[in-house]
């Protein structure tokens, strides 16, 4: 019995090569559109925002961890509202992917030499918002690519040059020297040990590098605006430094080696130095008042001193004659008798303390002991017409009977009281211990200073402050006292 069905088929020649040239243009078709995706088979589609789309064409590839996920169906070029320019690349990925965490991340990568390039995403942390199909990948989240050509172009004319210069001076620098390198290698060893704990501290969060690099940036935010007073400060730096080179060898050079030497002799004196140097400071605390009158007496001590240059010259003789005094002083100290005259004399200027400091200011700030001696030279020599001031007149005072002129208690006779007026003229002005600058005293030179209060009964220091100037004085304050 014949089976029509299979022999009809295969007996048509017409009806197999439809069949095949029907199957060759579908392979054909399939072949073409691989790049474009399979028909009929969803995809999970998204975009992303590129600064540039430099080498990329429709249909390169899209991976996730070296893996094919997709392919770019489309590049689109943008242009924002401020006038710059960027690259749309939409991608059809696979359905098995949908969908990828919010943050995910891409870059454009070389897939060869030739200028093949393709999408790598790195996919964001799980847990939170995700990417919606017909979603944009942002600026922000594509990862900077550095192209062959930019490394290419890093080698210009000029880094060519010194790279050559740098292997040919390494490669001299290095010759012979292998035992040399090994010995360096080896005690790299123990200096790695120490590193680690140092790269420890400074990568842990508590140390806070960060913060320091950026304080550094602050740092040299502020020296930006005086960068060039920055500049010439290394020009005058320069200019310094080549001077002292021309003193370097062998002044430097010997200052430098014997600088150790000084600096460890120093530390063994100077702790021996401690007792002089207390001693020089208590000496220079009591010199201090010394110095503080050196104003006014420098100009009478340059007068010394001018006159001392003309006399020093003929005191040679006496000089040598005063050898024999210094040993008959030497002689003498060594008496036990004369010592303790001596410790006698300490207990009297010990005793004396006290009085000298309270009657020393008397001259040292009122001249009251050179105006005495003025004055008492001046009753000897001046005076008037009738002679001079050494003559004594014997004067009745007025008596109590004549109070009613003079006024009670008036000093003609002993008196109850201070004489307290009525009249103008019978007032009493007595000051029996004015101030004269005396230690626990106002300082003021009171005595001869007091200016006459007419009317006025003052007993005692006069009120306010006098000053501290008296006649002779070239400096200070106040009315001079009276010769």
């Amino acid at each position: 019995m014949r089976r029509s069905g299979g022999a009809a088929l295969t007996a048509s020649p017409v009806l197999v090569g439809a069949v095949t040239v029907l199957v060759t243009i579908v392979a054909v078709f399939l072949s073409y559109n691989a790049t474009s995706g399979l028909p009929f088979v969803p995809t999970y589609d998204l975009k992303a925002n590129l600064p540039n789309a430099a080498q990329l064409v429709k249909g390169f590839e899209v991976r996730i961890g070296g893996a094919r996920v997709g392919l770019i169906s489309k590049i689109e070029p943008q242009r924002r509202d401020d006038g710059s320019t960027y690259a749309l690349v939409t991608m059809k990925l696979d359905k098995s992917i949908e969908p990828l965490p919010a943050g995910s991340k891409l870059r454009v990568r070389p897939r060869s030499a030739l200028g093949l390039k393709y999408i790598e995403l790195e996919p964001g942390r799980e847990g939170g918002d995700t990417l919606a199909a017909g979603s944009t990948i942002g600026t922000q989240d594509v990862r900077p690519t550095v192209e062959l050509d930019e490394v290419f172009n890093m080698f210009d004319a000029k880094t060519r040059v010194g790279q050559r210069n740098s292997l040919d001076g390494y490669g001299g620098g290095l010759a012979g020297r292998g035992r040399d390198l090994n010995t360096a290698i080896e005690a790299f060893v123990p200096l790695l040990t120490d590193l680690e704990p140092v790269m420890r501290n400074l990568s842990s969060p508590e140390t806070r590098l960060g913060r320091f690099f950026r304080e550094l940036g602050d740092a040299a935010n502020e020296a930006a605006p005086v960068a060039e007073d920055q500049a010439q400060l290394f020009v005058n730096l320069d200019i310094a430094f080549t001077a002292l080179s021309g003193v370097a060898r062998p002044f430097l050079q010997e200052t430098i080696t014997e600088s150790p030497l000084t600096e460890q002799v120093a530390i063994e004196q100077f702790p021996l130095q401690r007792p002089f140097l207390r001693n020089q400071a208590a000496l220079f605390r009591e010199l201090r008042p010394g110095v503080a009158t050196l104003p006014h007496s420098a100009p009478i001590l340059a007068d010394a001193f001018q006159v001392g240059t003309r006399v020093l010259p003929k005191t040679k003789r006496m000089n040598r004659d005063l050898a024999d005094v210094f040993d008959a002083l030497a002689d003498f100290s060594d008496d036990a008798l004369a010592r303790g005259g001596i410790q006698m004399l300490t207990r009297l200027s010990s005793s004396l303390r006290p009085t000298l400091r309270f009657l020393v200011p008397a001259q040292t700030t009122c001249n009251y002991v050179t105006l005495w001696f003025r004055n008492a030279a001046s009753l000897l020599s001046d005076g008037d017409p009738n002679g001079t001031w050494q003559r004594f007149m014997v004067v009745a005072a007025p008596t109590q009977r004549s109070s009613n002129v003079f006024g009670p208690n008036n000093e003609g006779l002993p008196s109850s009281g201070l004489a307290n007026g009525p009249q103008v003229e019978n007032h009493t002005h007595l000051n029996p211990y004015p101030n004269t600058a005396a230690p626990g005293q106002t300082q003021e030179c009171e005595a001869g200073n007091e200016s006459y209060a007419r009317g006025q009964t003052v007993a005692g220091n006069v009120p306010g402050s006098q000053g501290t100037r008296t006649s002779g004085q070239r400096s200070a304050s106040a009315t001079e006292a009276t010769p």
